[in-house]
């Protein structure tokens, strides 16, 4: 089965490390990546851009709105996404407290099984 693994945490805090903590992060978790990649689990993983660099298309009364920055004003952001293979939601949450373990910025993981659409391989 197909999981994201979806990435929230307090963006102040992540965008607060320099960038030899932001490197010593990113190596931990590429660590935790390598053994689902090295086994042929992990898919696409996908660092976002700060809020502050978001658009949203909203739906208001029949017609579009577009505005700067995320829909909603929340505590966590959405930071990222991991998509793995996993054999059953035990796995994936295996996969996500590896990740957690390592992560110093707290936050949480959502867990979400995948219904994939368009089976395309990714070219990036």
């Amino acid at each position: 089965m197909l999981y994201a693994i979806l990435c929230y945490a307090s963006e102040d805090v992540v965008s607060s490390w320099t960038k030899e903590q932001d490197d010593a992060v990113m190596g931990k978790l590429a660590a935790v990546q390598e053994k689902y990649a090295k086994a042929g689990k992990l898919g696409p993983v996908a660092r976002l851009l700060p809020t502050t660099a978001a658009t949203t298309l909203r739906r208001v009364k029949g017609e579009s709105l577009v505005i700067d920055g995320p829909f909603a004003e929340t505590k966590e952001q959405f930071l990222g996404f991991y998509t793995v293979d996993c054999a059953d939601l035990e796995e994936a949450v295996q996969f996500a407290r590896e990740l957690s373990d390592v992560n110093p910025s707290g936050g949480s993981y959502e867990i979400r099984p995948v219904g994939v659409l368009n089976p395309v391989k990714a070219t990036i």
